[in-house]
């Protein structure tokens, strides 16, 4: 009798101490396999961010380029506005720089 329960005890060891091999390598592999998905998703997000800078460099380049051509063509605008109304007064200014000279010399007429 007692050498059965003895065994028993001991069928009942090695049982445990199997379930708990077993439980220690499952819990290994669902470590690996977390840390795989970790380094997935890192991959994935560190790829998504690259995708997400370029996109904004990109669009930030086209930005800068049609401001600079906004730019250029209100500069080029004035710029002719400017040459215009200079042409505008040049006969006026001859006029007065004739004016002023012969005030000058002291001539009349």
């Amino acid at each position: 009798m007692k050498s059965e329960v003895l065994k028993s005890i001991k069928q009942a060891e090695e049982e445990y101490k199997s379930m708990v091999s077993t439980a220690t390598a499952e819990k290994k592999q669902k470590i690996a396999d977390a840390r795989v998905e970790a380094e997935r998703i890192i991959e994935k997000a560190t790829a998504d961010a690259e995708a997400y800078k370029q996109q904004r460099l990109a669009d930030a380049a086209s930005e800068a380029a049609k401001k600079r051509a906004d730019i250029l063509k209100e500069g080029e605008q004035r710029a002719a506005t400017l040459r215009s109304n200079s042409l505008a007064n040049l006969d006026r200014a001859v006029d007065l720089l004739v004016r002023r000279f012969k005030e000058q010399l002291h001539v009349s007429a």
